[in-house]
């Protein structure tokens, strides 16, 4: 089992409402030479929580740290925080799930751990009661 002490919350940077979900982003990222979708869990609009790679498997989501992290991405944000209700409630429940498994992980925001501005809203300051 992995070392996990972070999870990482990103947006998808598409545009608000529209719908992609995993299979989306799985299909770009393989298309950039990628071996699989880099996340492990994608929310889509309607709050539904899709499985990307599996947990044991690194992800390739946040450069140098992908290896003591698990990845999240919200579906939009290309405008700000485009955040739905149902994903609110789904990214709180999600991260509740993995901080309860992995005790020593804290949240972050991709744009915490690289110069990217993902998501656009404070993830680490938003979750950190959690």
């Amino acid at each position: 089992m992995r070392l996990i002490n972070k999870i990482v919350i990103h947006c998808s940077d598409t545009p608000a409402g529209r719908n992609d979900n995993v299979k989306d982003i799985r299909r770009w990222h393989l298309a950039r030479g990628w071996s699989d979708v880099g996340y492990h869990y994608v929310i889509t609009l309607d709050g539904t929580i899709q499985e990307g790679r599996k947990e044991d498997i690194v992800g390739a989501h946040a450069s140098g740290y992908n290896s003591n992290s698990i990845g999240v991405c919200y579906i939009g944000g290309k405008e700000g925080d485009t955040r739905t209700p149902e994903q609110k409630t789904s990214l709180v429940y999600l991260i509740g799930y993995l901080k309860n498994k992995y005790k020593e992980a804290t949240v972050y925001g991709h744009r915490d751990i690289s110069s990217k501005p993902c998501p656009q809203f404070d993830a680490k300051e938003e979750y950190k009661n959690i």
